[in-house]
């Protein structure tokens, strides 16, 4: 039997009801992740509103930020990447544990909602929300993108349209563990492209890159670079979790 647009709706917020557990302290709580563990891990910090980078103060750029330029215009990311949220992104991304994908953009969603307007900027949500492409040979051997996997479960919570056929990763590329800045520059060059038949649809939009973790921005840059040259009007990035300085 077929279910009603009306009805399936209802499935959905009953499901959305039901007991969960919190990923982290393993308490009971409906949306996989308690208030208690994010206040106790991931507290609201003063970041760059370009690069999210740990600053004093909230600023608009860091001095790193002013010395490099960037593709897309702000990120924000749900937390460091620190414990737990490390091996939690782990078991996400390379142990096939999809079900934390709710959790941790619940933790995203959290971040954007509380971000100050960056460069006394009105705050606005994006058009578009886009995950960060994987390679057909990467796609094949994980099975799903997570980037995807959180782009998709945040459209639905904002209320924003979520795509996966605009953003294209042309060709597979090293493993960038260990590359300095410039070489994942390099490592990234022409991977990203724009699907020829969504570039009408692209022109004039601010869309939100998301991803599972920022570590030097080469990625999100290469990413937004293709977007802008595509037509896109805006790009910010949006991650679960930013590497410390130093770790890049």
């Amino acid at each position: 039997m077929a279910f009603t647009p009306s009805i399936a709706a209802a499935v959905r917020t009953l499901v959305r009801a039901l007991p969960g557990v919190c990923v982290i302290c393993r308490d009971w709580h409906p949306h996989g992740l308690c208030e208690a563990c994010v206040q106790r891990f991931a507290p609201r910090q003063p970041r760059c509103a370009c690069c999210a980078r740990l600053t004093p103060l909230d600023v608009p750029r860091c001095g790193q930020c002013l010395n490099q330029a960037s593709a897309f215009r702000h990120c924000i990311a749900g937390a460091n990447y620190v414990a737990p949220w490390d091996r939690l992104i782990t078991a996400f991304k390379f142990h096939r544990q999809v079900e934390l994908a709710s959790a941790l953009a619940r933790l995203i969603e959290r971040a954007v909602l509380a971000a100050p307007p960056p460069d006394a900027e009105p705050a606005a949500l994006p058009a578009l929300l886009l995950p960060v492409p994987l390679s057909r040979q990467r796609l094949c051997e994980r099975g799903y993108n997570q980037a995807w996997e959180l782009a998709r479960r945040l459209g639905r919570r904002l209320s924003i349209s979520a795509r996966s056929d605009v953003l294209q990763r042309g060709r597979d590329t090293a493993h960038q563990i260990g590359m300095t800045r410039r070489e994942r520059e390099h490592n990234l060059r022409d991977a990203f492209w724009v699907e020829p038949s969504a570039r009408a649809m692209l022109q004039g939009l601010p869309v939100a890159l998301v991803d599972d973790v920022l570590t030097s921005g080469a990625t999100a840059h290469a990413a937004a670079l293709a977007l802008t040259r595509a037509g896109a009007a805006s790009v910010d990035v949006w991650v679960v979790a930013r590497t410390p300085l130093g770790d890049e």
